[in-house]
């Protein structure tokens, strides 16, 4: 059976030397293929850049790698490893693209702004994803520096997950989707709203002016813009249709996913 062939871009020389290294000195072994028909593997750094430059240059003139390790950080830009990671997956989208980062490292206990760092690595995973990223490893492990974080998403995507997460990202996502759903679940339970109040913040949100809504739930405007009032002043917020229509939102008496946008005249 062939080895599992993988490369690496990253802009740092002692990375790219220690995890080539490290790789094809210990023969590291995984098991692919399902439980029934499983085989092991040896793993094989082939080659590392520097560049997406010179990687693409390379793989324009040879068979694909099984893998590529892609670095998050290039130059000081904080996500500049997805450009590259879109470009090859475009180009090749056989190859597994493996995201190799300190970024996600540390979960961020007592960090200040918080809630922020927590939305804002949930969006570059979602980026890296959408883009064609499979796993996201972390450059350290408990006592330095350590392969073992790449062989285990290798291991993972070998035996046919998806996709592959290492322990500070899914503590790190974990978090954010339980804050999320704490927020939109820890709303008043004693507020409640009509099923023609709920069409009407749904009618808001697709942009529907108070007369076009009187049309399409058979009222009177002057009673819709009493409705828009009184929701207005039970939610506690200026009588504006987009302040109703977040708020709404945020308490989860209406979700994106059921609004119906309506084509314009």
């Amino acid at each position: 059976m062939d080895s599992i062939r993988v490369m690496m871009v990253d802009d740092e020389p002692l990375i790219r030397k220690i995890v080539r290294m490290e790789m094809n000195s210990r023969s590291l072994m995984v098991e692919s293929g399902d439980v029934d028909s499983s085989v092991t593997r040896r793993v094989e750094m082939v080659e590392t850049f520097p560049d997406g430059p010179s990687l693409t240059a390379r793989l324009n003139s040879m068979e694909p790698p099984d893998y590529l390790l892609v670095d998050m950080e290039f130059q000081g830009d904080p996500t500049g490893g997805l450009l590259i990671t879109r470009k090859v997956h475009d180009r090749f989208p056989n190859i597994k693209i493996i995201i190799f980062s300190g970024r996600f490292d540390n979960p961020m206990p007592g960090e200040t702004d918080r809630t922020k760092r927590l939305h804002e690595i949930g969006r570059v995973v979602m980026d890296a994803m959408s883009m064609g990223a499979r796993a996201f490893v972390s450059k350290n492990a408990a006592g330095g520096f350590s392969v073992e974080n790449i062989l285990r998403a290798i291991a993972c995507l070998e035996r046919g997950e998806s996709c592959y997460f290492n322990y500070p990202v899914m503590l790190t996502l974990r978090e954010a989707a339980e804050q999320y759903f704490h927020m939109v679940a820890n709303h008043d339970p004693s507020f409640e709203i009509s099923p023609t109040e709920r069409q009407l913040l749904l009618l808001e949100a697709a942009g529907c002016t108070a007369s076009e809504i009187s049309e399409r739930l058979d009222e009177t405007d002057k009673s819709i813009q009493e409705r828009q009032r009184d929701l207005s002043r039970r939610l506690g917020i200026v009588n504006k249709s987009a302040a109703r229509v977040a708020k709404a939102i945020s308490m989860g008496l209406i979700f994106p996913t059921d609004v119906h946008f309506l084509p314009r005249g």
